[in-house]
């Protein structure tokens, strides 16, 4: 199996089970005959210097801010889409992260530098639930939207600012997933 990725040995498999039931009439009675491999990909880190190339290629303001709290604090995007004003707190200088992957709520530390950008950020478009609110409606729009901004958009967006910058990451996700930076 080594010589063979996972995804071409399920087609194989796949094919068998079909073949079985369709063309011989018998029911499969291999559903352990094999396993997936237990391998972890490790994923593209992005530097400093790259985070900071993309963040200065991003023209819109609202994705520029989006992506530096999605690299500074670590968040996968959908995390970052969901964060709430009152999930912050300075006081104790966290985010409280909700339905984490696995459905599980995390705290993750609140660099001072993001809290003073996300700050400045939600008194320009002032909604009282979403740090993201969607764009729909421009900025009076902004301030009573009750969902947050498209994540297609984020990620179109996101790939352009990859593409742009000459980063040769696999995917957005790996841009957006990093360790928090330390200083």
């Amino acid at each position: 199996m080594a010589s063979h990725s996972w995804s071409t040995v399920k087609l194989d498999l796949y094919g068998l089970k079909f073949y079985y039931a369709h063309v011989l009439s018998k029911p499969w009675v291999a559903p352990g005959l094999i396993k997936a491999p237990k391998t972890q990909r490790l994923p593209d880190i992005v530097t400093v210097e790259e985070a900071q190339r993309l963040f200065a290629a991003t023209g819109v303001v609202s994705y520029r801010v989006f992506y530096f709290t999605l690299y500074s604090l670590g968040l996968r995007l959908g995390e970052g889409l969901r964060l709430q004003v009152g999930d912050i707190d300075a006081v104790r200088s966290r985010v409280h992260i909700r339905d984490a992957k696995g459905n599980r709520d995390r705290f993750v530390p609140l660099p001072q530098a993001t809290h003073q950008l996300l700050r400045r950020f939600w008194s320009v478009h002032r909604n009282p639930v979403l740090l993201f609110p969607n764009r729909h409606g421009g900025l009076k729009g902004a301030a009573t939207a009750k969902t947050p901004m498209d994540a297609g958009g984020v990620q179109t967006t996101l790939h352009k600012v990859i593409e742009t910058c000459g980063l040769k990451k696999r995917s957005p996700h790996t841009v957006c997933v990093t360790p928090t930076p330390r200083t």
